[in-house]
């Protein structure tokens, strides 16, 4: 209850200072003259202008208003771990009851789940969904904040950007004190690395906690793409090297996992992985070109433009019938270094091209029987065939037979014809797509629009039987125009014209002779983005998206592997002529494996060094500083291990009152600062009854001393 005075002037207060001011002006000369009854008339102009103001007594009833308490649950992944999700239930239950005697506090409760950035990863982030959830609250009104948490808090720098960390922070600490946790972690992993060539990673096994005396070593199994290529021993808490070797260009997922430790907090921490991106050396392609012709530059054009590629090209401009008696001390011409080649070098290439080359008696025949071989064992041979191919010197007429996907029937066509896609070439994913654009949201039709006008060639050399390869183009009279084929470990192409150059030139408007020949010598050399059959797996922030290959009407059901052990089935959907899709969203985080008919893919979903499970040891000394300068503490629900949960007790307080030593086992909440009216009353302190009697006294005073 407060009270004051206040005055309630029966007229106007100019009008009452005037009036007041008049009498007191006739008392003034009165008293200065010595007028008899000066004293009682100055009283009873005192007790007039008293009368006249009306004095009020006013007393107010009010009430503190209610202070926000803010209580952040956390409910980040590291909270399911040992007791933790107990602790917070128990807690929280217990918070709420004792919050119940305190009328004078309004809990506001916010429930924190862990922030994922694709970036990133997981991370426990309970001072930005506090302050957020706090905007509204003025901060005379806010009590305090109260953290019930295993205290690995990742954005401690927001408690200052809001009231959140002008208020006392009170931090209940969940989980053992006696915990302890094995965490294998890549030290620096490079993000990319040279395929086929070994390179070093370095990894650390680190215990952390109270770990037992005894645990000194943990079995070590490193994979690459699922294959384990490491297993063995090793001490822990120090820093692990070893060599690696990419098997493939492109994604390749490094994984490695240590033994559990027994009664560690979790074992999901005990695998740590990384994607290392393997990167082919530049390429080594032989060119060999033969007559020349319009062509011929444009595949050395093409090659040398290409960053990872080496070209070795050589033409044969001299062969062996046009030798004259010139001495070869006055040739300018290189020797062609065919042992050198063919014998030495040859598998050092990753592709042979012969270009409209025939045989010249410049290659002993055992040569192309190298040739043959070198394909047979993982080699690559392309033939830009011409003219000479269906004649008596074709390569066909060597030991390359064994190796040709089809042979020439000595028949040379010459007429203009448009080289146009077959069924195998719409899905092949080396001609796939040059012939127009897939119209979106209808997969199977292709938007004729957009595709471009082909300009025509104007010969094509004519082969016998082609059922052992892939026909990806046919040209004139729908016969055989491009074709690839696997040949042991390695694989050829061909392509039956030398006219390819009247699109470089852009007869007729050209066509796409730079996508096409760059992706058949790239096929060619196996690259994994053009294989005709392939498997891939990648994530996204939750989502998991398998992307099938294939060259058949439709796959098989594919089967997702869960990191948790679980397995699910997906039915990949059509979405353009060879390539089919699913996706599947997930809460799981970690190594997930595709499986399709004899394809396998391997894909990991989160970070791969998400903050959320890099440090999972419930501890109070990341919140301490914070509850520190705030004025508030942190807490432990389990003061022992093995204890039950007890709530330290709420004292309400004054600003940062207390010292830290007396902060120990407390939750402080500031105290409420501001009230609500509730009620008013008020009562005069001089009028009526009894400014009545006093004027009348006085009036009958001076009647009396100026009638004596």
């Amino acid at each position: 209850m407060n009270q004051s005075l206040a005055f309630e002037p029966l007229v106007s207060w100019p009008l009452s200072l005037t009036l007041i001011g008049i009498a007191l002006v006739f008392v003034i000369a009165a008293l200065v003259l010595r007028k008899r009854g000066a004293v009682l008339r100055a009283c009873a102009l005192a007790v007039m202008a008293i009368a006249l103001i009306n004095p009020v007594m006013v007393e107010e009833q009010r009430e503190p208003l209610k202070s926000t308490v803010g209580i952040v649950i956390d409910e980040s992944q590291s909270q399911n771990f040992g007791s933790r999700s107990k602790d917070t239930e128990e807690a929280l239950k217990m918070l709420r009851e004792e919050l119940a005697n305190h009328p004078e506090f309004e809990p506001r409760l916010i429930e924190a789940k862990a922030i994922s950035d694709n970036n990133n990863g997981s991370e426990t982030r309970l001072f930005t969904p506090l302050n957020e959830a706090i905007s509204d609250v003025a901060p005379a009104r806010y009590a305090g904040t109260i953290l019930i948490t295993d205290g690995e808090v990742h954005d401690i720098e927001a408690a200052n950007a809001n009231t959140s960390g002008e208020k006392p922070v009170n931090a209940l600490i969940t989980g053992e004190p006696d915990e302890y946790d094995r965490q294998v972690k890549f030290v620096d992993p490079p993000r990319f690395g040279i395929t086929n060539k070994p390179f070093k990673i370095r990894f650390e096994i680190q215990d952390k906690g109270k770990v037992p005396a005894s645990a000194r070593d943990a079995m070590v199994e490193l994979k690459i793409n699922g294959n384990v290529v490491f297993h063995q021993s090793e001490a822990t808490n120090k820093e692990i090297e070893t060599e690696i070797t990419l098997p493939h260009a492109g994604k390749n997922i490094i994984e490695v996992t240590t033994s559990p430790l027994s009664g560690e907090l979790t074992d999901v921490n005990n695998t740590a992985v990384t994607v290392v991106d393997g990167v082919r050396e530049n390429l080594r392609v032989l060119l060999v070109s033969g007559e020349p012709h319009n062509g011929e530059r444009t595949w050395r054009d093409l090659l040398k433009s290409d960053p990872s590629i080496d070209l070795v090209h050589f033409t044969i401009l001299r062969p062996p019938e046009k030798a004259d008696n010139t001495p070869l001390s006055q040739l300018s011409l290189i020797v062609f270094p065919t042992t050198e080649l063919f014998v030495d070098k040859i598998n050092d290439f990753d592709l042979v091209i012969f270009d409209r080359y025939q045989h010249y008696n410049v290659l002993p025949l055992i040569y192309y029987d190298y040739v043959a071989q070198y394909v047979k064992n993982g080699g690559a041979l392309l033939m830009a065939t011409g003219p000479e191919f269906a004649g008596d010197n074709s390569l066909a007429r060597t030991p390359l037979l064994s190796v040709l996907p089809a042979l020439p029937s000595g028949e040379i066509i010459e007429k203009p014809f448009t080289p146009s896609l077959t069924q195998a070439g719409l899905r092949h994913p080396v001609t796939r797509g040059l012939s127009g654009e897939v119209v979106k949201n209808n997969p199977d039709k292709t938007d004729t629009s957009k595709a471009q006008n082909w300009g025509r060639w104007l010969r094509q050399i004519a082969v016998q039987d082609s059922s052992k390869s892939t026909v990806l183009m046919n040209g004139a009279d729908n016969r055989p125009l491009m074709l690839l084929s696997h040949i042991g470990k390695g694989r050829v192409g061909m392509l039956l014209s030398d006219e390819g150059w009247l699109w470089a030139r852009g007869f007729e408007g050209g066509g796409p002779y730079a996508a096409l020949y760059r992706r058949m010598a790239h096929w060619l050399m196996k690259e994994p983005e053009l294989e005709e059959e392939a498997l891939s797996a990648s994530g996204n922030g939750n989502r998991l998206t398998v992307r099938r290959q294939t060259m058949a009407d439709k796959p098989d059901i594919a089967t997702v592997h869960f990191p948790s052990g679980k397995t699910k089935n997906v039915t990949l959907e059509k979405q353009q002529e060879g390539v089919f899709e699913a996706t599947l969203d997930t809460d799981e985080i970690g190594l997930f494996k595709v499986t399709n008919g004899d394809k396998e893919a391997l894909t990991h979903i989160g970070a791969v060094n998400s903050p959320e499970y890099s440090e999972l040891i419930s501890t109070e000394e990341k919140l301490l500083p914070v509850a520190g300068t705030s004025g508030g503490a942190v807490t432990r629900l389990h003061q022992k291990a093995g204890d039950k949960v007890t709530l330290p007790a709420i004292d309400v307080v004054k600003g940062k009152s207390l010292a830290p030593a007396q902060r120990q086992n407390r939750i402080l909440l500031n105290a409420a600062s501001e009230t609500r009216l509730v009620s008013t009353s008020a009562f005069s302190l001089f009028n009526g009854v009894l400014a009545l009697v006093a004027s009348l006294l006085l009036l009958a005073s001076l009647w009396y001393r100026e009638g004596r």
